[in-house]
């Protein structure tokens, strides 16, 4: 049963909308929450995934702020997160709430073909549900730089970004508060989902409140305001800046989005955010912010707010110097050219024209986009790996092929598609072997429901597996109707 801390009842009262009761905040709070999932289109439709799940005996109800989310249910108590679709990155198992701050982001279409961002921040990043996101909704182009302040959290987000094809992504690990500075109005959007003390959270975690306290509250905010700041600075003017929690108490909501009006006075513009989905109204505040409450769409508590930076501010501090010793060059018309070649001649893969680059006998994909960033801030990683060069010739990585190997293939590409216990099989490291044995055709990647697994070596009369040794699983879950075939 939820711990509801007294202090907080008392302080959350006073800021419950007169048209919501104490007493369903209560009621919600104390639900198990439901299951829902986003749908990875950097990989699948999200019609071809209904087409691909619905046999399997999962019920899909639409989300209404996110064309790709779902609320789901099936017949299946084990951990999604063993799924072999789960696994493969053909979806993110994401609460429904948190899909709201992409979607407010990129609302209204801010990304087209014919009038594109061209750089988005996400400062507090990890674990990867909003960053890859917005991976999506920017179709894998432009530069998407995420960043993430705990070392061992960067971990999870850069696994995240990997299972799920995100090709033009750059990790950094600092804290959220150098980049107004470092990287002063240098993007076209940036997303905050801050730090925050999580009251909108306790229907998942029923202890969320159980200590809750007015001082952590205000120090919470202070750091917040410091990372709205930083966020704002870094971007343009005329560039779009959403700043969300997971928490409900206006200190940390409207209270730090209100300084950031205080110190900034007119360059910053509140934009409403009443039409984004139909029922926004329900949940949007006389400044045009989304206060979600639990009980309103049987969901997480969350805040979203927009802005628009309508002029240039000055920046704090003069600009730091360029730093020295960029790792990698940009690989010779002569290396471009072989890395090219190969892809397209041995994989079926057109790499995409973006900016390949060499360190050391590694050859890596760069976004465009990312070139005017060298030398201002140390990366932690940018793009993806493309291959490894030794005398023996290139040795594709298995990130590029899970990055690359999807819409961009010819149809000439070497693929073997798989059925689900195969691809369980291949998930958990074992080789797969062929019906009929003939001749070894190298290496081939290897497919699963149109989406690829990675790489393997055709013998003829089996495929050696090539999934990295961490990559590994010791448990793939075959959903109900996959079980039937074992």
């Amino acid at each position: 049963m939820v711990q509801l801390n007294q202090n907080f009842i008392d302080t959350i009262t006073q800021e419950l909308p007169a048209h919501l009761s104490m007493d369903e905040f209560i009621a919600a709070c104390d639900r198990p929450l439901r299951r829902s999932i986003r749908v990875n289109t950097l990989k699948i439709s999200s019609d071809d995934f209904k087409t691909l799940m619905q046999p399997k005996g999962w019920t899909f109800d639409p989300i209404p702020w996110c064309a790709d989310g779902f609320w789901i249910s099936y017949d299946e108590e084990e951990q999604l997160g063993n799924a072999l679709e789960h696994i493969q990155g053909l979806f993110y198992i994401q609460e429904a709430s948190s899909m709201l701050p992409p979607t407010a982001l990129f609302t209204p279409s801010a990304f087209t073909t014919s009038a594109k961002w061209q750089s988005v921040l996400d400062l507090a990043s990890a674990p990867g549900s909003k960053t890859t996101q917005i991976a999506a909704l920017m179709h894998n182009q432009g530069l998407l730089v995420a960043n993430e302040y705990s070392a061992s959290r960067v971990k999870v987000l850069h696994a995240n970004v990997l299972r799920m094809g995100v090709s033009h992504c750059a990790l950094t690990h600092f804290d959220g508060r150098v980049f107004g500075e470092y990287l002063y109005e240098s993007f076209d959007a940036v997303l905050i989902d801050a730090p925050c003390g999580g009251e909108g959270t306790v229907r998942k975690d029923a202890d969320a409140l159980k200590h809750w306290s007015l001082d952590d509250v205000l120090a919470i905010s202070e750091t917040q305001k410091a990372l709205i700041e930083s966020a704002f600075l870094a971007l343009k003017p005329g560039g779009s800046l959403v700043y969300s929690t997971c928490t409900l108490n206006r200190l940390e909501n409207q209270g730090v989005c209100e300084y950031l009006k205080r110190v900034y006075g007119d360059a910053v513009q509140f934009e409403s955010l009443s039409d984004l989905f139909d029922g926004a109204e329900r949940a949007t505040t006389t400044e045009g912010f989304l206060h979600v409450w639990p009980q309103i769409y049987d969901s997480e508590g969350f805040f979203v707010a927009k802005l628009t930076k309508t002029a240039s501010v000055p920046r704090l501090q003069p600009e730091p110097k360029l730093q020295k010793n960029f790792p990698f060059t940009p690989a010779s018309a002569k290396q471009a050219q072989g890395i090219k070649d190969y892809f397209q001649q041995d994989l079926g893969i057109s790499l995409p024209d973006d900016l390949i680059m060499v360190r050391d006998d590694e050859f890596w994909l760069f976004p465009h986009e990312f070139n005017a960033f060298i030398g201002r801030m140390r990366f932690q990683r940018i793009g993806i790996k493309l291959a490894d060069n030794s005398k023996h010739g290139f040795k594709v990585r298995h990130e590029a092929i899970i990055a690359l190997a999807g819409k961009q293939l010819s149809p000439t590409a070497k693929t073997v598609d798989v059925s689900d216990v195969e691809a369980k099989e291949y998930l958990m490291g074992r080789d797969i072997p062929l019906n009929t044995a003939g001749k070894a055709q190298g290496e081939v990647i290897v497919c699963y429901g149109g989406a690829p697994l990675g790489m393997a070596k055709h013998l003829g009369n089996k495929l050696k597996n090539n999934l990295p040794r961490d990559l590994v699983k010791d448990k793939v879950l075959l959903l109900p109707e996959q079980t039937k075939s074992l």
